[in-house]
């Protein structure tokens, strides 16, 4: 059991996070499941992309690091149109007019500020938007039923899926913004500083549940600042230094000091 005080989450198994490269990925890996080329972005004369390549395998969580790293996500995700370059999805070419197109081919993000609504309990968040009804009547029997299944799917433990969402820990809510995410059964998951604002013991909490999604096929990309974060999940990390992908690194084959000289841009002058 992994929580602060009354605020508990347990994670089954959390004994510690798989090492990367042990889940769906690695030798199995065959395809890109999305690949971006030559993309670019600019603001005005800012330019916020500047022809990257990159590509998102399944059942692999890639990290980005640096600066613009976002960028490229909200590319994915259809928040912002690239001005050139092209996006291909499992071999087809694609053209995002805005997140719901995004959407409609099972890309879903969790934004760092979770976007579940406080007021409302577990199993409200859960279906918020998609809510089961029966007749003119909300079907709260069923919701609660599914939103058990939900969560148990993930070894998510939360108490009281009655409670509202505001009296739950940092950890608990990130893990029930996942779990809406990954009730969607996204191909890609884009993860925006999921651990940020974590206590220690509930870091490792979301550290397992991303390594339990990724195991289950999707393509998990992982935007952080806490660098120590991506040895524990990802088998890829991607270094942006203004505007360009300076560096991919496996995650074997790096260490934290190489890492923060590419992204301070030593790496990229060298």
């Amino acid at each position: 059991m992994i929580g602060n005080g009354q605020h508990d989450i347990a994670v089954a198994g959390s004994g510690g996070v798989a090492p990367s490269g042990t889940g769906t990925s690695g030798s199995t890996r065959s395809d890109p499941r999305i690949s971006l080329r030559g993309i670019r972005k600019s603001f005005g004369s800012h330019q916020a992309l500047r022809g990257v390549d990159l590509d998102i395998f399944p059942g692999e969580c890639l990290g980005l690091v640096g600066d613009n790293a976002a960028d490229e996500t909200k590319i994915i995700s259809g928040t912002y149109i690239p001005d050139a370059g092209t996006i291909t999805m499992e071999g087809e070419e694609v053209r995002f007019s805005g997140p719901a197109d995004a959407r409609g081919r099972n890309i879903e993000m969790v934004f760092q500020d979770l976007s579940l609504c406080d007021h409302i309990d577990v199993v409200g968040n859960l279906f918020l938007g998609r809510e089961l009804s029966r007749g003119p009547f909300l079907d709260t029997k069923t919701m609660l039923i599914e939103a058990r299944k939900m969560l148990d799917s993930l070894e998510i433990r939360i108490p009281r899926l009655t409670g509202k969402v505001a009296q739950l820990s940092g950890g608990q809510r990130q893990a029930i913004a996942i779990a809406r995410a990954a009730s969607f059964k996204p191909k890609v998951l884009i993860m925006d500083e999921p651990t940020s604002a974590l206590a220690v013991a509930e870091v490792e909490a979301v550290l397992s549940l991303i390594n339990r999604v990724k195991a289950n096929g999707v393509s998990v990309i992982l935007i952080t600042h806490r660098l120590q974060d991506l040895f524990r999940v990802c088998d890829r990390i991607a270094v942006m230094y203004e505007g360009t992908k300076v560096a991919e690194r496996q995650i074997g084959s790096t260490n934290l000091e190489d890492l923060v000289h590419l992204i301070v841009g030593e790496g990229a002058r060298q």
